[in-house]
């Protein structure tokens, strides 16, 4: 079979492509490198067309399969504890239970606000130590003189937190951890235990303490899960530039997470300091910030902002608790910041997941310009079009081609 010679000459160039192996590797050579002679009115894409952005619609069945698998394990953990001693989930020392799970649930309610509106706020375990102290200080002034100025403090340090995340437009961890420094300075000034003065016992209304915090987390969680309101809640989740502002519409959610999630830290602290029967020591309060943020994390929350699911919250506050009265009852001796870490890192990995699976199948594709021509784009190159050619660099020589074979040009 024979061919013409000037078939496979470029216009204007008396030098012809001799070889049609060579001929269609310099023909897909320039298609690739944006000299193709297809449509030269075009532009030539590279890389992949990005997909859609994040609209910020979820998939709340994740969430809920998770919330089942937290339910159980707070079953679980309940049944080892009735083994350990049937009577602590009868009154009294069921009231003591729901004291404490109320005082962790109002931590992980402020914790998962704050990262929901995607400025975690690492002053709250510092918070809790404060208004403990607080307490124990002035519980003999009654519990509304004790109470109170911890709250009003509390509000104003969050909304001037807040303030400056937004003026500067710097990360929320960032501003808070100074905070927490700030609060740390402050508790550390007592040189020794603090016995807690007054005799207001949390324990006579027990099961409002925890009816409320429950109250609060389903319906908060509940209204979390409509789209608008998750939206304006999570407008600081990173996307694109970090450093970009938010704009005006990121100010209220900022504020009124960091303000009611120190409130929250500041009621449990008063809750823990009228609990307990030990003085109040020393300390840095980190092990509540760690142990408050995990959960928040363990139940559903994302770390990224804005994703989160319902009951979650309440499961994993109810087997935290469950626990550490277990690992009491024990004898056990597990250090909070132990088991805050451990929860921690469970919190991450749930964050992987409902990140992975909670987001809705997105509609646009991604399509890959960089892949060989089809046939049918072959149809729209016409030889008196001006063409483009670029000098194809020097091919070495392969011998396992195809095309490079005598089967592949027949001379």
């Amino acid at each position: 079979m024979a061919y013409d010679e000037t078939a496979f000459r470029r216009p204007g160039d008396s030098t012809g492509e001799t070889d049609p192996a060579a001929y269609r590797r310099r023909v897909q050579l320039d298609d690739t490198a944006g000299g193709s002679t297809l449509d030269q009115s075009l532009p030539a894409p590279v890389g992949a067309v990005p997909a859609a952005e994040d609209d910020g619609r979820d998939r709340l069945g994740v969430h809920l399969g998770w919330e089942i698998v937290l339910l159980v394990a707070a079953g679980v953990i309940g049944f080892l504890l009735w083994r350990e001693n049937s009577a602590v989930l009868q009154r009294p020392a069921l009231d003591g239970l729901l004291v404490v799970g109320a005082a962790v649930g109002l931590i992980t309610l402020g914790a998962g606000l704050s990262l929901r509106a995607g400025v975690p706020n690492l002053a709250i375990g510092p918070i809790v130590l404060a208004a403990e102290f607080q307490f124990a200080e002035n519980g003999d002034k009654g519990i509304l003189q004790a109470l109170v100025p911890a709250l009003i403090i509390a509000a104003a340090g969050g909304l001037i937190v807040g303030v400056l995340i937004l003026v500067l437009h710097v990360p929320g961890w960032a501003a808070t951890l100074a905070a927490a420094l700030g609060v740390i300075t402050f508790d550390q000034l007592r040189v020794g235990a603090v016995a807690v003065q007054g005799d207001w016992e949390p324990t006579d209304r027990a099961f409002l303490l925890f009816g409320g915090f429950a109250l609060l987390a389903v319906l908060g969680s509940g209204l979390g899960a409509i789209g608008p309101v998750r939206r304006f809640l999570g407008r600081m989740r990173p996307d694109g530039d970090p450093a970009a502002r938010r704009g005006a519409g990121a100010v209220l959610p900022v504020l009124v997470a960091l303000v009611l999630s120190s409130v929250f830290a500041a009621g449990a602290g008063v809750i823990l300091a009228g609990h307990s029967a030990a003085p109040i020591r020393p300390g840095t309060g980190l092990e509540w910030t760690g142990i408050g943020l995990g959960l928040a994390l363990l139940g559903g929350t994302s770390a990224y902002g804005r994703r989160g699911g319902i009951f979650g919250t309440l499961f994993a506050v109810i087997a935290l608790t469950l626990f550490l009265d277990f690992q009491d009852r024990r004898d056990l001796r597990i250090s909070l910041f132990a088991i805050a870490g451990a929860i921690f890192v469970a919190g991450l990995i749930t964050t992987r997941i409902v990140e992975s699976y909670g987001r809705l199948a997105n509609a646009a594709t991604t399509q890959n310009w960089n892949a060989a021509p089809s046939s049918g784009l072959a149809t729209s190159w016409s030889p008196t079009m001006p063409e483009t050619w670029t000098t194809a660099p020097a091919q070495p020589a392969r011998g396992d081609r195809w095309d490079d074979g005598p089967w592949g040009a027949t001379r």
